[in-house]
């Protein structure tokens, strides 16, 4: 009678032992659990995976807002108002717009959660926007200028603060409409360039590309790709 008592007492703790670890399995500390299905994503900061394909026309100001939205939405992070970093020139449409007016105010952070500068003046100072954080929407590096393909130009249309040009020199492909003659002002993701003076270096304003085309962007090492900040 006690043999079969001490059996039953090892067969219900076993019971209890493999009910408990069946609810961690699927509880949200287990790899696949539901914690990692319903946290969102962190990122507040992204290269662009891909540009229009179209060079530097871009659909304007709208049509690139509307790029790094939809690639952001993709990498589930669309419930942010997402902003290309473009600058216009000014024209008979409007007055000049400034990247840095339309990015918001930060912290901004890659889809790994390392953040990219806390605001916009860090943003336009000492930052944390190199080759190892610039990733891309989908948390990938971007080709640098070690890389064959190069990517590292990333169209800008700005000045190392981030305002735009002024006078009449256009530096934004007829303000992101034209992917035939003209040019655009980039940065390089990377900060490497063919020297170590302070434009080749500049993650936002590095030199003019040599039209507005895809095949002219790709001639200095680019591929139409932006950067997309969440302004919201």
């Amino acid at each position: 009678m006690r043999l079969t008592r001490n059996r039953h007492a090892r067969l219900a703790l076993c019971l209890t032992l493999a009910a408990v670890a069946a609810g961690c399995a699927g509880s949200r500390f287990a790899p696949g659990g539901n914690a990692s299905a319903q946290a969102g994503s962190p990122m507040t900061f992204f290269v662009t995976s891909a540009g229009s394909g179209k060079g530097a026309n871009l659909g304007g100001l709208t049509g690139a807002d509307q790029i790094c939205q939809n690639l952001a939405a993709k990498a589930g992070a669309g419930d942010h108002t997402w902003r290309a970093y473009l600058s216009t020139s000014a024209n008979g449409m409007g007055p000049a717009v400034n990247a840095r007016d339309r990015i918001g105010r930060g912290p901004w952070q890659n889809a790994r959660g390392v953040v990219i500068a806390q605001d916009v003046e860090s943003l336009h100072g000492t930052n944390n926007l190199n080759k190892e954080t610039a990733l891309t929407e989908k948390g990938e590096k971007v080709n640098g200028r070690t890389d064959q393909p190069n990517f590292h130009d990333i169209l800008t249309g700005s000045q190392p603060d981030g305002r735009a040009f002024s006078g009449d020199k256009d530096m934004t492909c007829s303000n992101w409409t034209s992917s035939g003659e003209g040019a655009a002002m980039v940065g390089h993701h990377d900060r490497m360039g063919l020297n170590t003076e302070p434009p080749a270096l500049s993650w936002n304003s590095s030199h003019p590309s040599r039209g507005c085309g895809q095949e002219a962007l790709r001639g200095t090492g680019g591929a139409g790709l932006l950067y997309c900040f969440a302004a919201k």
